[in-house]
């Protein structure tokens, strides 16, 4: 067996090289994609080849005089990841504003009793109702001003937190009920009801 050292391995490696410059030629004028002409010469291009290390490819001017340079595609940077075991309901808003929404739709949750929305915010707002109603079952002023934060009516905390012994006294949970029903006309959303059991 014979002894393999650096040299030999790179020497059977296929060498990667720029090649001749690659250049994208004009040749009819009617039929052909028009790319704005630059006037500051070649531009180098960063090529990746796999492992080996990056080499420029220039694209110059071909010597008919109607070559064009490609422009650079660049993505702005942006990485996006996959978001697993995020279970966070994003609603298509940012966080203030889905924070906005669920305590609206909490709020009208609890002044109602029922409430017609869709699917998704409806499962999205259901723990947050049941976090009220906990806090109510408490009953200590410092529970009472953490529902006086979230919930925007201030008669309906003062409410809740008068009557939800008698209602909710032996229930110690799943204290909404989501009802599906026909999706919306228009955009055909699924929808569905949500109430206070």
């Amino acid at each position: 067996m014979a002894s393999l050292n650096l040299s030999s391995l790179c020497a059977a490696l296929p060498s990667v090289s720029t090649g001749p410059s690659v250049c994208f030629s004009h040749r009819q004028a009617s039929t052909a994609l028009k790319f704005p002409v630059l006037k500051s010469g070649p531009r180098p291009l960063n090529s990746y080849v796999g492992l080996a290390p990056s080499h420029t490819v220039s694209l110059n001017r071909d010597f008919s005089g109607h070559s064009f340079l490609l422009p650079s595609i660049d993505n702005g940077g942006r990485v996006s990841a996959m978001r697993h075991g995020r279970k966070v309901p994003k609603l298509n808003r940012p966080p203030d504003q889905r924070r906005a929404l669920l305590r609206s739709l909490t709020t009208q949750l609890l002044k109602y009793g029922r409430i017609k929305t869709t699917r998704a915010r409806a499962s999205a707002m259901r723990k947050y109702v049941d976090k009220m109603i906990t806090l109510a079952k408490d009953g200590s002023l410092h529970k009472r001003r953490q529902a006086l934060g979230f919930i925007y009516e201030k008669q309906i905390v003062h409410a809740l937190f008068a009557e939800v012994e008698e209602r909710y006294g032996d229930r110690d949970g799943g204290y909404t009920r989501i009802i599906r029903t026909l999706p919306r006309r228009g955009d055909n959303a699924p929808m569905a009801f949500i109430e206070l059991v």
